[in-house]
């Protein structure tokens, strides 16, 4: 398929007093990020963080879908939350881990298959395979 995508990010200043704005490519977000949005909670600014949960939690719950189709359950619906664990320590900063927790509504299937299918859409993700240097803490739960 060969399908390429984009996203830019430009800084301007130092780490902690500088400022940025990222755009993705398809123009479906442009935004500011900072050191201090980054670091802070409820900040209205995004992070890389953010955004990679964001590439798990979709990346996934298609995935999940596709998986979940192809063995004769079309979902009606799968919710994902990916949260991303920002740490540091005298080394610098790193993301320690991911907690991605799924709710599905899938009509006429077992909890059973539910968490087999579910953890094959896990290892079939793109986006989770990039990351396979992070450790992904994964619940499913049938609704």
């Amino acid at each position: 398929m060969g399908i390429k995508r984009r996203a830019e990010a430009q800084w301007i200043g130092d780490l902690k007093n500088g400022e940025g704005t990222l755009m993705l490519g398809s123009g479906a977000y442009e935004g500011a990020y900072s050191f201090t949005g980054r670091t802070t909670d409820n900040s209205p600014q995004t992070n890389p963080e953010e955004l990679i949960g964001a590439a798990l939690a979709s990346c996934f719950s298609m995935a999940f879908s596709a998986v979940l189709s192809k063995n004769g359950y079309p979902p009606l619906a799968i919710h994902t939350t990916a949260r991303v664990h920002f740490d540091s320590d005298e080394t610098g900063f790193f993301i320690s881990e991911i907690d991605m927790v799924t709710k599905g509504e899938v009509p006429n299937i077992t909890a059973e298959k539910f968490e087999e299918y579910a953890q094959e859409a896990k290892r079939k993700c793109p986006v989770a395979n990039a990351l396979k240097a992070v450790k992904i803490v994964f619940a499913a739960t049938l609704e």
